[in-house]
């Protein structure tokens, strides 16, 4: 008979395929389709792979990648709320929480613990690896954008100006100055090309 604390472990990641069929709001580098948040974060993970030599101050990489695997896996129950949608982030945080609660209570208790604590750490953005793992999770939406020529940002009715993008995505700025630079660049660029309001 299967051990408790396995299928506990296999439940759970039966449980997280479901990620894979959570759809965000942006799209595809080549916009062929929007990505998933099974993709978004394998794509921030192996983004912090490559840039965390850029991060202001040295970070654990594996405690990184832990948190950036883990950070999206509450889209399963409370989906993705569009970064500017202004009505969704009223209780997203409650949202999040419950499911937060809800996935990583299908682990063993100390994994449950553990990967709680990590997500809670991400949310805060207190710690060198939550800053740079933020910096990850806020930059690639603009890579998306800036590359698939506006994205999201000319597809919505909402009116997402240059401002709103830098105010939603400064806490790069925090995990690396060096990343906050270039962005800033892209997005003088992005607003000279048309792809972003001034």
């Amino acid at each position: 008979m299967t051990d408790d604390r396995l299928r506990r472990q296999i439940e759970f990641i039966v449980e997280i395929d479901k990620l894979k069929s959570v759809l965000r709001q942006t799209t595809l580098v080549d916009g062929s389709r929007r990505e998933n948040s099974a993709e978004h974060s394998w794509h921030i993970a192996l983004m912090a792979v490559v840039l965390a030599e850029h991060a202001n101050t040295e970070v654990n990489l594996l405690h990184t990648l832990k948190m950036l695997l883990i950070h999206d896996t509450v889209e399963i129950d409370a989906g993705d709320t569009f970064a500017y949608d202004e009505v969704g982030a009223l209780d997203k945080e409650e949202r999040e929480d419950r499911a937060a609660r809800r996935i990583f209570g299908l682990l063993p208790e100390d994994q449950r613990a553990e990967f709680y604590t990590i997500w809670l750490e991400f949310e805060a953005r207190e710690t060198p690896e939550s800053r740079l793992a933020n910096a990850m999770d806020r930059m690639m939406p603009v890579l998306h954008n800036y590359y698939n020529h506006g994205g999201t940002w000319r597809r919505h009715d909402i009116e997402i100006t240059r401002e709103r993008v830098e105010k939603r995505v400064h806490p790069i700025d925090d995990g690396s100055h060096e990343l906050w630079t270039f962005i800033e660049e892209l997005l003088d660029d992005a607003v000279g090309r048309g792809m972003l309001t001034p």
